[in-house]
Parts: C-alpha cells; sequence; structure tokens
C-alpha cells in the first residue's frame, strides 16, 4: 500500500492492528477506527443516513449503498480478474475468486489440516468440531450443521412439501408467500422502539437481530451466591 498524505497511510496501518480503542456503549463490541464505531451504532439505532438517488432504499454506510447501486443500477463490474474473463461487483468477490488461480487458502482450522479461501467457509467448517447444529428442517425439525445440507435433505426426505419461499435476511423457509410475508413484519421490520436485552446493555430495532443475540446468553449462569462460588441460571 501507498498514498500521497500521511494520513492515508496512518489510517491503512490501522487495518493491521489488533487495537480496538473505540467501543460501542449499547453492545459490548469494539472497533478499531471512529468510522467504524458509528456504522456499528447505526445498525442498533436504525439510522440509515446513506440514500440511493434513484430508489427509495437507505443504507447504513457508503460501502452498502455503492454495492446497491451497482448490483440494481448500473450492473457495473469494476474489479476485473487478470487471469480470466471473470469481473466482479466487490473486490472481497474477486480477491476470493483470484485465489481459485493461486490456490492460497489463508484460513486455517485450528482444530484440523482445513483451510479455506474466505472466513465464511471457515466458520461454516468450524461448526464441524463444535457439533453446534443452527439449521432445522421446517418440515420434520432435524437438524443440521450446514444450510446446504438441510437442503439437500429436504428436497430427498420430503419432495412437494419443501417450503418454496426463503426468507431473504435468515435461513427460513415457508410454504407460502403470505406466510413469509407475516414472517418478515414479526421478525424483520424495523421497531421505533428498540427492544432492550434483560442481561447486558444491548438493545435492538429488530426482533430476529434480539433472537440471535439471546441465543449468546444461552449457557450463562446469571445468578451468583454471596457466600460462595456457586453460580446458577434459574
Amino acid at each position: 500500500f501507498t498514498a500521497v498524505k500521511l494520513s492515508s497511510l496512518r489510517r491503512h496501518l490501522k487495518i493491521h492492528s489488533d487495537e480496538k480503542r473505540h467501543v460501542c456503549h449499547l453492545c459490548p463490541k469494539a472497533f478499531r477506527t471512529a468510522t467504524l464505531l458509528h456504522n456499528h451504532v447505526n445498525t442498533h439505532t436504525g439510522n440509515k443516513p446513506h440514500k440511493c438517488s434513484e430508489c427509495d432504499t437507505a443504507f447504513v454506510t457508503r460501502g452498502e449503498l455503492s454495492r446497491h447501486r451497482r448490483y440494481k443500477h448500473t450492473l457495473e463490474k469494476p474489479f476485473k480478474c487478470t487471469i480470466c474473463e471473470y469481473s466482479s461487483v466487490e473486490a472481497s468477490k474477486m480477491r476470493r475468486h483470484v485465489r481459485s488461480h493461486t490456490g492460497e487458502r489463508p484460513y486455517p482450522c485450528d482444530q484440523c489440516s482445513y483451510a479455506s479461501k474466505d472466513a465464511y467457509k471457515l466458520k461454516r467448517h468450524m461448526l464441524t468440531h463444535t457439533g453446534e447444529k443452527r439449521y432445522e428442517c421446517y418440515v420434520c425439525q432435524a437438524r443440521f450443521t450446514q444450510s446446504g445440507t438441510m437442503k439437500i435433505h429436504m428436497l430427498q426426505k420430503h419432495g412437494e412439501n419443501v417450503p418454496k419461499h426463503q426468507c431473504p435476511h435468515c435461513s427460513t423457509f415457508l410454504s407460502r408467500k403470505s406466510d413469509l410475508g407475516v414472517h418478515l413484519r414479526n421478525l424483520h421490520s424495523y421497531m421505533e422502539e428498540a427492544v432492550k436485552c434483560r442481561d447486558c446493555e444491548a438493545a435492538f430495532h429488530e426482533r430476529y437481530a434480539f433472537l440471535q443475540h439471546r441465543k449468546t446468553h444461552r449457557n450463562e449462569k446469571r445468578f451468583k451466591c454471596a457466600q460462595c462460588s456457586c453460580t446458577c441460571d434459574q
């Protein structure tokens, strides 16, 4: 990386630092820069200051707006592979694509020999070690570690009974379009009054985000004895 201004170089160097001095006042997360913190706080408040000039959509960050415009309006793919004809809307997708040429796998598992081209696949792989089964079949309630395995199960075991409408915001499948509308209103619509977590300072304007957050407290023991080290959750 090179820069004309010293300030630009200093800003760039922060991406190589593990120091996260900017702490969110609504949850425990911390960030390297004030801009990243500001964008994060907007996800709590629901503030979306970056509005598209061609439609009514608004976004938390300028990057999200740029991505939206390329996908929905300009159809521009500015990131082009120097080895093949592939081009991409996003720089991150291009970096991932180039690794298919170089064979680079910069995300290794710390528990086995697996390594991945991108962080998402590594995160999905880690479920094979933890045994966590986050994906549930909405026909028979069987659970799976990966969404792809769940989809194959649904097609093979349930055939025409497979719910056909998938929520664009989570892994939920529903049988009818009207059910999808109810799901979106109940779980993914913006709420003016934030829902506050009873176990920490986090607050959410979307019910789905709140429910996902509550899972992080599932195994916590909230009540501690003042006389000894005993703790319990109820």
